[in-house]
C-alpha cells in the first residue's frame, strides 16, 4: 500500500498511525459494521471471512505480515463488506479512515501513490474472486 513514497511521506503516515496488538480469535471488526479504520499487517495473520447461509464461515483470505485490509473504507462509506479476526496472534498498525482522508487531501502527491496502490490490489483481488467463482460454478457448487 505504501511501495512509491517517500521517507517523508512515510513519517507522515506513521504520525497519523497507532499500534494494536490483537490475541487469536479477536474479532477486529464484522461484515456491516462502519468502516473507520484501514490496517496493515506489521506481524502475525488475520482472517478476511464471510458467514455463508447453511455453510458456516467461508474464509475469502488468510493475510500475513506486510497485507493489508481495510482499505475500502478510504474508497467508500459503505459498510464493512466481510469479517477480519485474527488467524494468529498479531501486531496491526491501524490508521483511521477521517486522519487518513485528511492526509490525502492535504498531499495531493501522497493520495496518488496510496490510492493508486489500492486501486491494483483491490483488482487484484476481483479477479482472484472472479476465478474462485468461475471454479464454484464450473464443480456445481454455486448456482
Amino acid at each position: 500500500m505504501f511501495s512509491g513514497l517517500t521517507r517523508r511521506s512515510l513519517e507522515r503516515i506513521a504520525a497519523i498511525a497507532s499500534e494494536e496488538s490483537h490475541a487469536l480469535g479477536t474479532i477486529l471488526f464484522r461484515a456491516g459494521d462502519p468502516g473507520d479504520k484501514l490496517y496493515l499487517i506489521l506481524d502475525g495473520k488475520v482472517r478476511i471471512s464471510r458467514d455463508v447461509p447453511g455453510l458456516g464461515e467461508e474464509a475469502l483470505a488468510v493475510l500475513g505480515e506486510g497485507d493489508y485490509f481495510g482499505e475500502m473504507a478510504l474508497v467508500d462509506d459503505a459498510p464493512r463488506s466481510a469479517d477480519a479476526r485474527v488467524h494468529e496472534r498479531c501486531k496491526l498498525l491501524a490508521i483511521d479512515k477521517d486522519a487518513m482522508q485528511h492526509l490525502l487531501f492535504l498531499h495531493k502527491e501522497i493520495a496518488y501513490e496510496i490510492l493508486w496502490n489500492v486501486v491494483r490490489t483491490l483488482a487484484a483481488r476481483l479477479r482472484e474472486t472472479n476465478e474462485k467463482m468461475t471454479f464454484l460454478a464450473a464443480s456445481g457448487k454455486f448456482s
